[in-house]
């Protein structure tokens, strides 16, 4: 549990540098698409030189394993991705950000109904506080009049999360997760390049490398391979919870770096949403010890 914990705090850590990223990036001329264009190609192209360096038996992968990521590369992250970035054309990173963060209640839920995962009350109570949150982040957005269609968008990119995560549990249990990792974002990159700008390559300037390796490395290579073991050590429903320290990243580099001013009521549901990270870790924590305990008076 605790192993899977940490990978799941490294994966948001680094997730949640993303919409910082890309809002600089909008400020400094880039479109959405042409930015994840970057973002998958420099991270695939990072990611296949240290597994060429390290173990070239990574790279091998069975057809059926190859299309199930080609199913979540060309469509499923494509549709997160995109509905993420276009959320983030109108409403501050910090709101999208936490909206984004209604995602391990759903996720939770889904693995109720579709992976037979029991709910017990630790569970529920921790949903609870990270559900209270996100109510907190709508309300505010509300008051600040916010741009419904970006609010549409920021829900999409929560519920096509939900269901990422859920089929990265069910179709990659079988595939090493940086082997996972390497084949979803190579499809990725394609989806995005067709859907983005090809002829971008041919003109590079350094303001596009710079952002290009930053959006690969952190937000790619990183995040993405260690939610991939995190799901892999604990399932996506305890690494959705666990990862919910990602809106408070994004919401201390949109105060720091985009000038964004950030409200109580936000402040309220990020303390929320961090209550239902600690809740659960507590509780294993405390059932670890008690073992341990045995353990030794035996």
């Amino acid at each position: 549990m605790f192993q899977g914990l940490v990978y799941a705090v490294i994966s948001a850590v680094a997730f949640g540098s993303l919409a910082v990223l890309v809002k600089l990036g909008y400020d400094a001329g880039l479109s959405g698409s042409e930015m994840m264009q970057y973002r998958f190609t420099y991270a695939v192209v990072v990611l296949g030189t240290f597994m060429l360096l390290r173990d070239r038996s990574l790279l091998v992968i069975s057809r059926s394993g190859l299309a199930r990521c080609a199913l979540l590369g060309l469509v499923v992250y494509w549709l997160q991705t995109t509905c993420f970035v276009r959320a983030l054309e109108t409403i501050p990173a910090s709101t999208t950000a936490l909206i984004l963060y209604f995602y391990p209640v759903s996720v939770t839920l889904l693995s109720a109904v579709f992976l037979g995962m029991k709910l017990n009350r630790v569970v529920l109570g921790s949903l609870a506080l990270v559900l209270g949150g996100c109510c907190l982040v709508f309300y505010d957005a509300f008051l600040k009049e916010a741009n419904p269609v970006g609010l549409l968008y920021a829900v999409g990119a929560m519920c096509f999360f939900s269901c990422y995560l859920l089929l990265v549990q069910v179709l990659l249990r079988k595939l090493k997760p940086l082997t996972a990792t390497f084949y979803v974002m190579f499809f990725a990159a394609i989806s995005f390049t067709l859907s983005g700008d090809p002829a971008a390559w041919l003109s590079p300037t350094w303001e596009r490398v710079v952002f290009g390796v930053s959006l690969g490395v952190v937000p790619g290579v990183v995040a993405v391979s260690f939610l991939y073991m995190a799901v892999e050590k604990v399932g996506s429903a305890y690494a959705s919870i666990f990862s919910s320290v990602e809106p408070v990243v994004t919401l201390a580099g949109a105060a720091i770096l985009l000038g964004e001013q950030v409200a109580l009521l936000q402040i309220g549901g990020t303390v929320l949403i961090i209550l239902g990270i600690v809740i659960p870790n507590l509780r294993a924590l405390l059932l670890r010890r008690r073992a341990a305990t045995l353990i030794r008076s035996a």
